[in-house]
């Protein structure tokens, strides 16, 4: 016996102080409604209704468990508000690089929050976002794929503490202008400095053979353990840094960009397998990644698939 229907039964019956209104009100037929009366009062071990008369009235024992069948009600209802409410609002957790705009992430947030969704935003490298991702303790975030393939793409450059080290005019820089003169002392070689969220293979691999295409040592490149790590060292004039446009003008450092743009950002909205469905993981990508593009120094690219198109292939789970 569904003991929540037959009591939703009773109290209609109860409130209506007749069989066909209450059937009514329930949208169910009147014989229906007779035969749960008639098995809760089987279960109950009593008649819940007087029955002899023209109008059916409540029993004694029938008032006595009214009340409590009106609270089982109405906390049966609370429990469904008290759910539904947390479905809408469950926090969903964001993986991003450590080096986006925190103006551009507050619009993510409160943008979230107008829509009754409730996002924690964490700053990840690549590789951790990734692995994060997988083992589900991230609800989505932003994947690195190989250059020009994702929805997002954000140009790499080279910062300097000295202005005029790499920013000659907003020109592009060639690797091969970076190398010393020909006699040069090794300890004049420039350093370049990498940061987690750059270290991928398919970034760092092309860069490593575009250097020596270029005549730069491997030494050249070194990883750092962190963004901050690497503009310290900047900033000291111990090395160039390979960062974004935005990442360089939030730290007031010159910036230019590289003429090699294989070397860049490259983007998907990835969705935690299990966490969602496709039709809502699309409906997120819509609004989010606009925010997302601003947030990592990339607007979204007029692709020719259109905005739903991007919107599909962003959110992979």
């Amino acid at each position: 016996m569904d003991l929540l229907v037959h009591l939703e039964t009773f109290v209609a019956t109860a409130e209506e102080l007749s069989f066909s209104r209450a059937a009514e009100q329930l949208a169910i037929a009147q014989p229906l409604l007779s035969r749960r009366i008639k098995t809760l009062e089987d279960h109950l071990g009593g008649d819940l209704f007087d029955r002899s008369r023209r109008q059916i009235e409540v029993t004694d024992f029938g008032a006595v468990l009214l009340p409590y069948a009106q609270d089982v009600l109405r906390r049966t209802e609370r429990l469904r508000a008290v759910a539904q409410s947390a479905r809408t609002s469950a926090v969903r957790t964001l993986g991003v690089p450590p080096d986006c705009d925190p103006p551009a992430l507050a619009r993510v947030i409160r943008t979230a929050a107008e829509r009754g969704i409730a996002i924690n935003v964490h700053e990840l490298p690549a590789g951790a976002r990734a692995t994060a991702l997988a083992e589900g303790s991230l609800t989505f975030a932003l994947v690195r794929v190989p250059p020009g393939t994702g929805a997002l793409d954000v140009p790499l450059g080279l910062s300097s503490a000295a202005p005029g080290e790499v920013a000659r005019g907003g020109r592009p820089v060639h690797l091969d202008s970076l190398r010393p003169r020909r006699g040069a002392d090794r300890t004049a070689w420039p350093t370049l400095l990498v940061t987690p969220e750059d270290d991928v293979s398919h970034l760092t691999e092309h860069l490593r053979k575009a250097a020596a295409r270029s005549g730069l040592p491997e030494a050249w490149i070194r990883v750092t353990s962190a963004a901050s790590t690497a503009l310290a060292q900047t900033l000291a004039g111990d090395g160039l840094l390979l960062c974004t446009e935005q990442f360089a003008r939030r730290h007031q450092v010159s910036w230019a960009p590289l003429a090699d743009t294989a070397i860049r950002r490259s983007y998907e909205l990835s969705h935690a397998p299990g966490r969602s469905g496709k039709a809502s993981a699309a409906g997120t990508a819509s609004w989010l990644m606009p925010l997302l593009g601003a947030a990592v120094g990339s607007a979204l690219g007029a692709r020719p698939e259109g905005t739903d198109a991007r919107a599909r292939l962003a959110m992979r789970g």
